[in-house]
This record gives C-alpha cells, structure tokens and sequence, in this order.
C-alpha cells in the first residue's frame, strides 16, 4: 500500500470511529445474536480475578506482523488474533508461518480474500474498481467470507473463528451484511469507542481501536481503561516497524512487557477464546 493510501485509510480509520454508534438496523440484529448475559450494576467475572480482558489482534496478513509481531508475543507466551487477508502478498508467500502461528494457538481470523472496501466514501480513490464493496451484493461478500472460513480451515484444521470487516464497512448494495455472516463467527469486532459496561455488548459484535503510531502511554491507557470498567480492550494493530497504519517496534514491546508485568490483571487471549467465555458466561 503507498504513502498516500495509508494516509487516507488513517482519515477513514478516524472518521469511522467517529460514527461508530450510528448503526443501521441490520447491524442492530447481528448484534442481538449470541446476547451476553451481564447487567451494568455487577461486575464481569474475569478468568483467574482479572480486572479486564485484553484482545491483541492485527490485521491485513503483513510481513511486519510475522517478522516483528510474533516473536514478541512469544516472548510473553500471549496469544493474539491474526486478521489474514487471504489475496495478500505476505499470505500468499508465508502460508507455512500462518499455519505455524495456528499450530503454536494463535487464532487466524477471517478478514476477507480481497479486503473489498467502499469506494464512495471520501478519500477512497484508492479503492480499486473490482474492490468496491458499494458494487457488490450480499450474496457476493457472503459467498467470499464463507470461501475465506473454508481456506482458513484448511489451513488451520479449526471450523470456528472470528471476522472483522475489512475497513469497517459493512453496507453494500442491497444491505448490511453484518447479520448475514454473523452465524459463521464466535465474534466480530468492529470500529468503534471502548465500551465502560459489559452490558453495552449486545451480541457478537465488540468494538475495536486501530492504533497509527500510538505512544507506549496512549496503549496503557486504553487498556486501563477497561481495568477501570471490568470489560474489554480490544486492540487492532496492523503494521509493527514497517508496513501501514505501524506501530512502532520498540514501542509494540513495551506494551507486551507492561501487559506481561500486570498479567494478574490482564487476561490477554484470542479474541476467539474470549468470545467462547462470554457465551459460557
């Protein structure tokens, strides 16, 4: 991805959080799915008394995450979630690493084989023409999420997993595919502000942050927030040292170590295995 388009997905990243509480009613009903059953005046029980969870995952299969991102988490023995767009150079050439992060209980989650992304947002001129997700139908990203479980399992030998939607978006041109799909996942996470109450999770869907170059401070933050609230931060990197929408190297391990220092508070886990015990909850 150039300079320039990651430039723009940033503006859109920022705008989609922006509007992430305006959901359309299609979206409401993927959320009504798998309902978990808390209430704002009692606090969620965490595995082992943790103060909150903490869901590490990054998208867009990239080189970076491989050479960078996955020898830090072992460094921890974290595991995390790995969003893989299935066209993209990175998987297409280090299938047998993906595989590997799986066997070692790393979860590959489904992102997509094109990443299809709306075109007629603004600053979306990127987007190439057989990408416009505003173009294709619910049938069409449908056919294409399912094709992309089937390559996951294969490679994975796991029939359960979790989606998050390439650039947000979710309409295309006869509907918010959201509740269509969300029967396929144990979880979806979408762009949105950290939820303070585990009841303002209605269904499957969680809302995510996409960090661009955050300080080591903004990262401890966010996820004290959540100790703060007893509910989730979920966090969605992509580049780590190089590629787009990065965070820094050093400052990506910084965090894990901080993580690592408070792990009586923070239980760091797939966002697969962390949906399975809210559905048990």
């Amino acid at each position: 991805m150039s300079k320039s388009a990651c430039a723009v997905l940033i503006l859109i990243c920022c705008n989609g959080f922006a509007n992430a509480n305006q959901q359309t009613a299609d979206q409401q009903t993927a959320r009504q799915q798998t309902a978990i059953p808390t209430t704002s005046s009692q606090p969620f029980n965490w595995p082992d008394g943790a103060k909150a969870a903490v869901s590490l995952s990054y998208d867009d299969a990239l080189n970076s995450q491989l050479d960078q991102a996955v020898s830090a988490l072992a460094a921890h023995k974290f595991k995390a979630t790995f969003y893989l767009t299935l066209n993209s150079d990175a998987y297409k050439a280090r299938q047998a690493e993906w595989q590997a992060l799986a066997k070692a209980g790393h979860e590959l989650g489904n992102h997509s084989v094109h990443h299809a992304c709306r075109a007629s947002l603004a600053n979306r001129e990127w987007v190439a023409k057989e990408q416009d997700l505003d173009q294709w139908t619910l049938a069409k990203i449908g056919a294409e999420i399912t094709q992309a479980n089937q390559q996951l399992q294969a490679l994975d030998q796991q029939s359960s997993r979790t989606f998050t939607p390439p650039c947000g978006d979710t309409q295309v041109k006869d509907g918010d595919y959201l509740a269509s799909v969300a029967p396929l996942f144990s979880g979806i996470k979408v762009l949105g502000p950290p939820v303070t109450s585990m009841s303002q999770i209605e269904g499957k869907q969680l809302p995510t942050w996409f960090p661009v170059e955050p300080t080591l401070q903004q990262l401890i933050d966010y996820t004290e927030q959540a100790a703060q609230h007893g509910t989730i931060a979920s966090i969605t990197f992509h580049g780590v040292g190089g590629d787009h929408l990065q965070v820094d190297s050093k400052v990506h391990q910084q965090f894990l170590a901080y993580l690592a220092k408070h792990r009586d508070r923070f239980w760091v886990d797939t966002y697969h295995n962390i949906s399975l015990y809210l559905q048990q909850m």
